[in-house]
């Protein structure tokens, strides 16, 4: 679908899940965090409706000690990607059919074969929760 192919903005990933080591978050000796992997561009976390902030780069990780729980925990992951992507979009479009208005000309034709290649964007993962002693 091209609206989805060529989006760029903010992208909303929700999910509810289990800790499956509750005893992980009893030794007061560790740290808890929540790994993204791999995010492009930005991302906000929250887990159980506690805002943890945003992260931008590398390592992709919150921690989540004292907010993550035994049992049932919601995550939420707010991910902003950047501009090629609608970019290279309207650039397939007629100029009367093109979402975005811009001077920036470099993003609608590629001199190999006519069209950039999409950037890889989103929460790219793998997501997985982390005990550090």
């Amino acid at each position: 679908v091209p609206a989805v192919k060529y989006f760029s903005g903010t992208a909303v990933y929700r999910k509810t899940f289990e800790l499956a080591d509750p005893s992980t978050i009893q030794n007061s000796q560790s740290k808890i965090y929540l790994d993204l992997g791999k995010v492009t561009v930005s991302a906000r976390v929250k887990v159980n409706g506690r805002d943890l902030g945003v992260v931008w780069c590398h390592p992709w990780r919150v921690d989540v000690t004292g907010v993550i729980k035994s049992g049932k925990n919601d995550l939420e992951i707010e991910v902003v990607n950047n501009w090629p992507s609608r970019l290279i979009g309207d650039g397939k479009l007629p100029e009367a059919q093109r979402r975005t208005r811009t001077n920036i000309q470099k993003y609608y034709r590629s001199p190999e074969n006519g069209e950039h290649p999409l950037p890889s964007c989103g929460l790219l993962g793998p997501v997985t929760v982390m005990e550090e002693k």
